[in-house]
């Protein structure tokens, strides 16, 4: 098996922030659903939504993975009990402790665990070049998370393990969902990431004996919750991802609190101070500038490896 290094011409970068964005709606609809049901409800019954909705490839994604290498399987089977089941309700949770700090901690930590586990995993080596997108896409994110960037302390240790714990488990899922798209359709990935997922609630919804029926008049916010930031936004961001480095996706990511932050100004009535401000175009500026980079340039700042394989599904001709 040959190994070469992608070019950066097919660079999907700007379409995993584009499904990135998707999840800065979701606490629209996870905010007030925690509220009102345990955190593991809300995640295993949206997680029922997701496999209802693609069960169509779900015979076809179980005999995909089956033919895949055990490298792959394990991969599989972290994306979708750790990534997807346990990651959602660690983030979940935090909105029911009330604490401000936790989902901005997770998102500034995740970017960093990644491009580590993508150069442990995957073999991805940064250029120069990178520093130049991901320093002010740090600081930005640090900016727009805190009225008080100086004097940020997290508030409780709950909220602080939640956030790490969630940041762990997403910063895996991006560089595991890279490494299981070398051998699997897309489509086949989410399905199984919310199949493995689902298994994986409900043998915790049984060992912690946590409620799992919802009131019919939450349904609705179900179904939107997991049809449009869950289906929509990873058939997008798996796409994606299978054309962008690992390292390049998990800044692309930070679409994810400025997002959040415009929704929250906009619809939710909050405010950002100046240095907030001042975050949010440093975090926007550095993503976009990041994806022009990778989509136009034959140098990339970020150099993954793929093999003939993966090569041959990009390019079949």
């Amino acid at each position: 098996m040959t190994i070469r290094v992608a070019r950066a011409s097919g660079d999907r970068t700007w379409l995993v922030a584009v499904a990135a964005s998707l999840w800065g709606f979701s606490g629209l609809l996870r905010e007030p659903l925690s509220r009102q049901l345990p955190a593991l409800s809300v995640v295993l019954a949206e997680h029922v939504v997701l496999v209802l909705l693609v069960s169509p490839w779900l015979v076809a994604a179980v005999r995909s993975v089956a033919k895949c290498s055990a490298r792959t399987k394990a991969g599989v089977l972290v994306i979708g009990a750790g990534s997807s089941a346990l990651a959602t309700t660690l983030f979940t949770a935090a909105f029911r402790l009330g604490d401000p700090i936790t989902p901005q901690v997770l998102q500034k930590l995740q970017p960093g665990l990644a491009i580590v586990l993508a150069a442990a995993l995957l073999g991805e080596r940064v250029s120069r070049r990178f520093p130049l997108f991901a320093v002010p896409a740090l600081a930005g994110a640090w900016l727009l998370a805190f009225p008080d960037p100086l004097g940020a302390q997290p508030q409780s240790l709950a909220a602080a393990g939640l956030a790490t714990g969630a940041a762990v488990l997403w910063a895996a899922g991006t560089v595991l969902g890279r490494m299981v798209s070398a051998e699997l359709p897309f489509l086949h990935v989410t399905t199984l990431r919310f199949a493995v997922g689902l298994v994986t609630l409900v043998v915790l919804a049984a060992a912690t004996r946590t409620p799992v029926v919802v009131p019919v008049e939450l349904v609705p916010q179900l179904v939107l919750l997991a049809a449009v930031p869950g289906l929509l936004a990873l058939v997008l961001y798996y796409h994606a991802l299978r054309w962008t480095a690992a390292s390049n996706a998990a800044l692309a990511e930070l679409a994810f609190p400025l997002t959040a932050a415009v929704v929250g100004l906009t619809l939710l009535d909050g405010r950002l101070d100046a240095s907030q401000w001042l975050g949010l175009v440093m975090v926007l500026v550095s993503v976009v500038l990041l994806a022009l980079h990778e989509s136009r340039s034959t140098r990339p700042s970020v150099r993954h490896r793929v093999d003939d394989r993966e090569l041959t599904a990009a390019h079949p001709s």
